[in-house]
């Protein structure tokens, strides 16, 4: 993957989204409607989409929300497990299986993400989860370059919630994942809201890394990767 994480990582602006969303000639129309879910990071408003206008649209949408500010991203490309959710500005977020992976055109970056234990419990399904379960894997950080950081994460399921995404009323098991870099004294929880039927993430709350958490919420979802 070294070589298509560099690709991605140049990716600038959502012209390129729309030549990978597959949009012959990228016409003004589209161009429109790309502009229209552009990114808002940065102190604007905080977004406020309707169903009618995440319908109208037609695009795989989801919304991220940090520190900075809201945005709406779209998906412009999947390569296997890895959805790449496109903004404006060169910013990108991958995800796979619910679980950012990487980032890109941000103050704070994950750079690369792997797993050093076997298997994926995140591919099998949180919804599957019946306890406790603990993984590792090595974070690549920036600026700074902090690459090869350990870091051990445990995840457990805590019952299950109703969640609402616009207007509607989802019913999801609530999983819980205790992150802990101890080499750079790091310590914190996340949060996914799962699909009981497949394990799809409709909402999480996700520590990236020191410095950049995300909350991210599934307007309009690709569900191919669900397992």
């Amino acid at each position: 993957m070294p070589r298509m994480n560099r690709l991605h990582a140049r990716i600038a602006g959502a012209m390129v989204g729309c030549a990978l969303l597959g949009i012959a000639g990228c016409t003004e129309v589209s161009r429109g409607s790309l502009e229209s879910v552009r990114l808002l990071w940065r102190g604007k408003p905080t977004l406020a989409p309707t169903a009618e206008q995440v319908a109208a649209r037609p695009f795989y949408q989801m919304r991220a929300t940090t520190a900075a500010g809201d945005a709406v991203l779209i998906l412009g490309n999947v390569d296997g497990p890895r959805e790449f959710w496109y903004g404006t500005q060169g910013v990108l977020v991958v995800l796979q299986h619910g679980r950012v992976v990487m980032t890109a055109g941000l103050d704070r970056n994950l750079d690369g993400n792997r797993l050093s234990s076997p298997g994926d419990p995140f591919a099998t399904g949180l919804h599957r989860l019946g306890t406790r379960l603990a993984y590792e894997r090595v974070d690549d950080w920036s600026p700074g370059y902090r690459y090869g950081v350990p870091v051990h994460a445990v995840l457990r399921p805590t019952g299950s919630a109703e969640i609402d995404i616009l207007g509607a009323s989802r019913h999801t098991l609530l999983i819980t994942e205790e992150i802990t870099a101890t080499s750079a004294g790091y310590h914190v929880t996340n949060r996914y809201w799962v699909d009981p039927s497949d394990g799809f993430v409709w909402m999480s709350e996700q520590h990236v890394m020191p410095g950049l958490t995300m909350k991210l919420v599934q307007l309009r979802p690709y569900r191919g990767g669900a397992s």
